[in-house]
């Protein structure tokens, strides 16, 4: 009885303990403010237009254009983006695709979504999306993961009949993103995020012309790229419990100390 009495109140304690931690591990609500979100899109990833988690960007432009937005990502979250194109009302049949690239420009694959979609004749518009991997706080030099910076989001169509090139269209792109914490969670972290103009920059401020600055439009409270996840606190609870379940055990299994029958000696 004794045991179970110090099994429960420790279990309740560890529960206590983890239920901030829990907390703070849950999807936080992004800014959606889209009286700020851009109305035009960039030709190139130079001129990307910038666009926050949780806003609605729109576009408009003609079949045969490159559209351009770009978005920052941090360590643990898993972005999905959304592009619907808005199609006139006379055409052919059309295949758009929509691509996600890192800060170093290599094309991210997404874990689903289907990010190439063809609109059949006459179709008022065609809906894609792309849900990236959880973004990681380090990588081997080598590997292809997704890191903490900014990614570029490009729209394009890539099949449709020579008649259908140039006609207007608008596109309608959203970004959000889950946050995964401490189950995606890897050792080590970045030095500095994948943003765009972070070399020159940097490499300006030796000689003191210029001031190295991350991106000016990431997180308010700085990228969270580091040794800290809740992925420690429920380590040190898988501990704990391990300890009691092995007291618990000998406890159970050790008996009274002599055998039934002997006598005690003299």
């Amino acid at each position: 009885m004794r045991i179970t009495r110090v099994l429960g109140a420790t279990l309740l304690a560890l529960g206590l303990a983890a239920g901030p931690a829990a907390a703070d591990s849950s999807p936080s609500p992004s800014a959606s403010d889209d009286g700020k979100a851009p109305t035009q899109a960039g030709t190139s990833f130079r001129t990307a237009a910038e666009i926050e988690q949780g806003q609605r960007a729109t576009a408009s432009g003609s079949t045969g254009d490159y559209l351009y937005w770009s978005f920052p990502a941090d360590t643990g979250q898993r972005p999905t983006v959304e592009a619907t194109v808005k199609l006139p009302d006379t055409h052919g049949s059309q295949t758009w695709q929509l691509d996600v690239y890192d800060g170093l420009r290599r094309r991210q694959s997404c874990q689903y979504g289907a990010t190439t979609r063809t609109a059949a004749q006459g179709a008022s518009s065609v809906e894609l999306a792309c849900v990236l991997r959880t973004v990681r706080g380090w990588s081997e030099p080598w590997a292809d993961d997704p890191l903490p910076g900014t990614y570029y989001v490009r729209l394009t169509v890539v099949d449709l009949g020579a008649s259908d090139l140039g006609q207007p269209v608008g596109a309608e792109v959203r970004v959000g993103s889950k946050d995964i914490g401490g189950a995606a969670a890897v050792d080590g972290s970045l030095g500095k995020p994948l943003v765009p103009g972070i070399a020159v920059k940097a490499d300006a401020d030796e000689d003191g012309s210029k001031t190295a600055v991350l991106s000016s439009f990431g997180s308010d409270d700085g990228w969270s790229s580091g040794w800290w996840s809740d992925r420690w606190v429920w380590t040190a609870i898988g501990g704990v419990l391990a300890a009691l379940a092995g007291i618990g055990g000998y406890a159970l299994t050790r008996g009274s100390g002599r055998p039934a029958g002997v006598p005690p000696q003299a």
